[in-house]
C-alpha cells in the first residue's frame, strides 16, 4: 500500500551517522531529525509539544491511547479509511480490510517517529501511546518526549531526559523496545477488527518498521545504509517481532541489481485490486517484481 522506490545495491560498508550537535534552545534533541523527515517526506509533519501544552484536542485529532482503548474513537478513526476506499476505488472493503488499512496508515508514520531519529542521529525517543496524537486529514503527528536513549559520545547525553546506553546494539534494543511499547496497545485494539492473531499482528509491526525507514531512507539519499541498518535491527530473532528485514536482490533485464523483500504480513490490498499487489507482497512473483521495478513488460 505504501509505494517503495527502487533502491540501489546495499553496501555493507556504509558508515554510521556522526554525532549531531545540539539544536538551538528552542528545539529538542529530536527536532533536527523530525525536520529532516518532513523535508524529505512532506506528507508527514511532526509537531513536538511540551507537557504544559498537553495533547491537541481540536476536531480531527486522535490520541494513540484513544485508538488503543476506546472503541468509539477507533470507529471514528476507521471511518476515514472506509471513506477513502470508496472514494479511491469505487467500492466498499470488508471491515477487517478497513481495519488493516487503518492500522497501516497509523503505524507506518508512527514507527518513523522512533526510527528516523535513531537512523539520522542515534537518538531513540520513548513514546508511550499517551505521548502521540495523529490528525488524519492533514498528515500531522503530535509528540511529547520526556526521555530518549543515546550513545555516550552524543553531545545530548548530558541533557535532562537522556538515557545513555553502552553501544550500538544496546541502542538497537531500545529502538525495538520503544516501537513495541508504542504498538502493543494499538495491536490489541485493532487486532480483533483485523481478525488476525498475535504472530500476524507482530508481522505487521515488522513490516511497518522496515518498509517505512527503507522508503524514507531512499528519499534521504541513504537507501543502502537504511537497508544495512534495518537488517541489523531486525535480524529475525527479536521477539515479539515476526520475521526479519529480509532483503534480497533480484537481477533486472540489463543486469541491474534490484533490492526487494517479502513482507511478513499481508496488507490485504489484493482484496481491493487483485492484480495490483505490492512489490514486496509474497503473492507477487519475482518476474512481476522485476517488471514493475524496471517499468518493463
Amino acid at each position: 500500500m505504501t509505494a517503495t522506490a527502487t533502491l540501489p545495491t546495499t553496501s555493507r560498508s556504509c558508515p554510521a551517522p556522526a554525532s549531531t550537535p545540539l539544536p538551538p534552545s528552542s528545539g529538542s534533541p529530536l527536532t533536527a531529525a523530525y525536520t529532516r523527515l518532513t523535508e524529505a517526506y512532506p506528507g508527514l509533519r511532526v509537531e513536538e509539544r511540551s507537557a504544559a501544552l498537553g495533547a491537541p484536542s481540536e476536531d480531527g485529532w486522535f490520541s494513540a491511547a484513544e485508538l488503543a482503548a476506546d472503541p468509539g474513537a477507533l470507529d471514528s478513526f476507521l471511518d476515514f479509511d472506509e471513506t477513502q476506499v470508496r472514494r479511491d476505488y469505487g467500492q466498499s472493503a470488508r471491515p477487517d480490510v478497513v481495519a488493516s488499512f487503518g492500522l497501516h496508515r497509523y503505524a507506518w508514520p508512527a514507527c518513523l517517529l522512533v526510527t528516523v531519529p535513531w537512523f539520522l542521529h542515534r537518538r531513540v525517543p520513548r513514546l508511550p501511546v499517551s505521548s502521540v496524537s495523529v490528525h488524519r486529514a492533514s498528515g500531522r503527528m503530535s509528540v511529547h518526549i520526556d526521555t530518549f536513549a543515546c550513545l555516550p559520545e552524543d553531545p545530548a547525553a548530558a541533557l535532562p531526559g537522556a538515557e545513555v546506553v553502552a553501544d550500538e546494539e544496546a541502542l538497537r534494543t531500545r529502538v525495538r523496545a520503544s516501537v513495541a511499547e508504542h504498538l502493543q496497545p494499538l495491536l490489541e485494539g485493532f487486532g480483533p477488527r483485523m481478525r488476525r492473531g498475535r504472530r500476524a499482528l507482530w508481522g505487521t509491526a515488522t513490516d511497518e518498521i522496515v518498509e517505512g525507514l527503507w522508503y524514507v531512507g531512499q528519499l534521504l539519499g541513504e537507501g543502502p545504509r537504511a537497508m544495512v541498518e534495518l537488517e541489523r535491527l531486525l535480524p529475525g530473532r527479536t521477539a515479539p517481532y515476526t520475521g526479519a528485514a529480509g532483503f534480497r536482490t533480484l537481477v533486472g533485464p540489463q543486469g541491474q541489481e534490484l533490492p526487494t523483500r517479502n513482507r511478513a504480513s499481508c496488507c490485504l490490498f489484493y482484496t481491493i485490486r487483485p492484480r495490483d499487489t505490492c512489490t514486496t507482497c509474497p503473492r507477487t512473483c519475482d518476474a512481476d517484481r522485476i517488471g514493475r521495478l524496471t517499468d518493463s513488460p
